[in-house]
């Protein structure tokens, strides 16, 4: 069973935390941006964010819009598309990272800070420096170190980079045989506002320890995700262009991983982006699909369902046409 979490509005890719009890979803917001759909996403415009809260069980609990916490017209850096964020919390502060294109068309972190969870969040006057790409998913590990997952191909701008993270002239993308783009890491400072070190490549391979292919279905796209379950890490991502979620798992936060399955088989609308989190012994998948706008893919809608694990720690596949 599959929950709608906010049908009042047009909202997706949710990143979503358990901050003093309660559930927090950081969610991008869609409108209808009238520019035409096209492979890379320029059509989604987004110039805010709102934040929802629920109130108990993530599939019956009542979902609060607590309002708009953040607007592109406050970041001085920023020219459009906010697009994908997350928030952690170190030292009761609340920390929002997210995604926007700068006065040049190129996509940068920009961080935002809140008292509270539900915001609102005021943003640092510049993007982080050696900052690129989009979709920053932000873990904190058992040890308290935060790690910031991130990378999206296509309309993402991934590809503009090498893995020394030098952008490069004549971008192009892997086919067949050869490995897919690999998504980052990267330690944060110890102020949450910058990075430690330089982002480096995540390693998605095969069990014979060979790199996931380009030509691959379940290749990387974008949407990372981590969360730990039985002492693994488990990196999730979405596959784009082939409409899945799949996963991985490793020994250590950095990787290397070792593709395991798909997560969640392909919804309706163009693309999905997801989180997973544990609440209250049961763990859940929130995600988007396009049905309440039926199929129009620049209006999505966020949803919510239980995730299960087998006697191995093997992730049971979901179906995502199914309701």
């Amino acid at each position: 069973m599959k929950r709608y979490l906010f049908p009042q509005d047009y909202m997706a890719d949710p990143s979503v935390h358990v901050f003093n009890g309660k559930i927090y979803i950081y969610p991008s917001h869609d409108y209808y941006s009238g520019i035409p759909e096209d492979d890379w996403g320029i059509h989604f415009d987004m110039k805010d964010y709102h934040v929802l809260s629920i109130t108990g069980d993530p599939m019956t609990g009542e979902v609060k819009d607590e309002g708009v916490v953040l607007t592109r017209e406050q970041i001085p850096w920023a020219k459009k598309q906010l697009w994908d964020c997350d928030v952690q919390e170190k030292d009761g502060k609340y920390y929002m990272y997210f995604p926007a294109k700068d006065k040049t068309g190129i996509f940068r972190c920009g961080v935002a800070i809140s008292d509270k969870p539900e915001g609102p969040f005021i943003p640092e006057p510049h993007p982080i420096e050696g900052s690129y790409s989009i979709d920053y998913a932000i873990f904190k590990d058992d040890d308290g170190t935060y790690y910031m997952y991130f990378g999206g191909i296509y309309g993402g701008q991934l590809q503009r980079y090498n893995e020394q993270n030098e952008a490069v002239n004549f971008p192009r993308f892997p086919e067949g045989d050869e490995p897919c783009i690999s998504p980052r890491i990267v330690k944060l400072s110890d102020d949450m506002l910058g990075f430690a070190d330089e982002p480096k490549p995540i390693r998605l391979v095969y069990e014979d320890g060979t790199p996931l292919k380009a030509g691959d279905p379940h290749h990387f796209f974008e949407a990372s995700w981590m969360h730990k379950y039985n002492g693994k890490y488990y990196y999730s991502w979405s596959t784009g262009d082939t409409h899945f979620l799949c996963y991985a798992i490793g020994d250590k936060p950095d990787g290397p991983f070792v593709y395991q399955g798909v997560i969640l088989t392909p919804v309706e609308g163009w693309t999905t982006h997801h989180c997973i989190i544990e609440y209250e012994g049961k763990w859940y998948l929130f995600h988007h699909d396009c049905k309440p706008s039926k199929g129009y893919t620049p209006l999505r809608s966020l949803k919510v369902c239980e995730l299960k694990y087998d006697e191995n720690g093997k992730i049971i596949t979901i179906d995502g046409m199914e309701d």
